[in-house]
Order: structure tokens, then sequence, then C-alpha cells
């Protein structure tokens, strides 16, 4: 189950980038985020108040919820709105440096140093993804801001590792404290980001897709039902299994998928580029997880260090 918990979640998440196409037609990206994440939110949110027994949270862990949810806001607002200024490859690759950042913390702050494997695992990531990303090298919409762009995709990266340390750490496998059910954590996470996402579409005057706008919102309902609902929160899930670093070491596999799909839907040409950097990709994944230890049935921390 957590083997097939971590890749549903990235099937998922992958097939997001295929109902953004549909999205986006209708709808700004900040306007299009909020509205996935309102409506992923709000059944969450009621399961949440209806679950029993609730579990009392400490004010020090409902602020770290909040702020991982602004964090996955600016993962959202600041990948997409990379995608402006910088090509989709590079954007890509940038976005994808959440291992890095995760790894850093693990390294700096936990003083795990990370194994030869992990290291290798990554590198070989990097290298597929890159081959992936440069089949899809198109311009940016508004040239001669490349920089910004760049600075925005790693934005990205780095506001997502650090929602994925911060619901570990005060949900998933809190240092102190009972877990937190995932449901509730999702809630409560989406929540915020819908609170930050919603504000920043006002702020830009972005607007929902007119409602006869079939296309865009079946591609905003998509991407809450499959992608934020089902995919992200699998994503949450396992947390409790494997740490922050495995689980973005996964989230790599996100345009491999996105690439599969397009050729499925979209008639949408392999290269041979593309197949190299899926191969190498699957190899880095699979790398990693060999050499990760689930932790034991009977609930002790997990041992899913890639170090």
């Amino acid at each position: 189950m957590p083997y097939f918990r971590l890749f549903s979640a990235q099937l998922a998440i992958g097939a997001a980038a295929i109902f953004a196409r549909y999205a986006l037609t209708g709808a700004g990206p900040l306007a299009v985020s909020a509205l996935r994440l309102i409506l992923a939110a709000l059944p969450l949110a009621v399961l949440a108040l209806l679950a029993r027994p609730r579990v009392s949270l400490s004010r020090k862990r409902e602020v770290a919820f909040a702020l991982a949810g602004l964090a996955l806001a600016l993962h959202f607002a600041a990948w997409i709105g990379s995608l402006l200024y910088t090509s989709v490859a590079i954007s890509t690759l940038l976005v994808t440096t959440t291992p890095l950042f995760t790894e850093s913390y693990d390294a700096l702050v936990e003083h795990r140093i990370p194994g030869r494997e992990y290291l290798v695992a990554v590198a070989l990531a990097f290298a597929g993804v890159a081959l992936i990303a440069s089949q899809h090298a198109t311009p940016a919409p508004v040239p001669g801001q490349a920089l910004l762009g760049n600075a925005l995709a790693l934005g990205g990266a780095i506001a997502i590792a650090a929602y994925l340390l911060i619901v570990r750490s005060a949900g998933a496998r809190p240092l102190s404290g009972p877990p937190l059910p995932t449901r509730q954590i999702v809630a409560r996470t989406y929540g915020w980001a819908a609170l930050v996402l919603t504000v920043l579409a006002l702020f830009t005057h972005q607007t929902p897709p007119p409602l006869g706008d079939a296309a865009s919102w079946f591609g905003i309902l998509a991407m809450a039902l499959v992608s934020q609902l089902l995919g992200h929160t699998a994503l949450n899930a396992a947390l409790r299994t494997f740490t922050p670093s495995v689980v973005s070491l996964t989230t790599l596999l996100e345009p491999l998928i996105a690439a599969l799909l397009a050729a499925a839907l979209f008639r949408e040409g392999l290269s041979l580029a593309t197949i190299v950097g899926g191969a190498l990709v699957l190899a880095a994944v699979a790398l990693t997880l060999r050499s990760t230890n689930l932790p034991p049935l009977a609930g002790q921390p997990p041992v899913a260090n890639p170090g």
C-alpha cells in the first residue's frame, strides 16, 4: 500500500498538466489555482468537521499548517507565474529541484548526510527530466524576463519543499503529539492555500471562467478532484511512511507521466530523448525506493531516509 499510494499520487498529479490545458482556456492561472484549491478543500473541511473523535491541536501546530498552506499557495503561484517569463523546459527543470532542498535540510538541520545511492539517483533523475523538458522548449510569452521566470520556478521548488517538510514534522510524523489524520491535515493546508490564492487572484483581477465554458470548468474540476483531492492528498499520506526527500524525488515522475498522457490523448509523439529521459527517471526512483526501509507495522518512527 505505501508504494501504491506514492505512485498513484504521482499519476494523478502528473495528469494536472493535461487538465490545465482545458482549464486555462477560460481563466488566468491564479484563478484556476484558487478554484482548484477551493473545490478540493470544501469536501475535506466538511469531513474534518464531522470526524469523531477530532484531535485537539496546539496553537503551534495550527500555525505550522497555516504556514504549510501558504507554502503550497506560493508553489502554485510561483511555478505557474514562471511559465510567463521562461521556457517550459527551464521552468520544469528548476521546479523539480525540490529534492535538493529537502535533502539539504536533512543534512544541515537534522544532521543526516545523504547516501551515495540517493546522490546518484538525484543525478540520474535531473538528467532524465532535462531530456524530457528539452522536448517542450517553447518560448516564453513575455520575452526578456528569463531571469525573473527562472527565479519564480526555483521559488516554486523551495516552496513545495517547505510544504513537505512542515507537513511531515507537524502532522504526518510529528516530533511531539499524536499524528493527525491525513484528511484533517489537507483540510487545513488546502484551506489556507485556497485563501491565499483567492486573494492573489482578486488582486490581479483574474476571474473564474464563464459558467458556459464547459471545457475550462472540466479542466478545473478534474484538477480539483483528481490532481488535488486524490493526488496531493495521497502525497500527504505518503509522508507517514517516506521522508520528504524520497517523496520529493518521486515527484520527478510527473513530467514523464504528463508526456505519456499527452502522447495518448493529444497524439504528441514521444521522441527518443523523452524515452531515454523517462528511463533515467524511473531508474532513479527505483534506486531510491530500493534503499528505503519502510517502518514496521507497529507504528514506530520510519527509517525511510535516503542516507
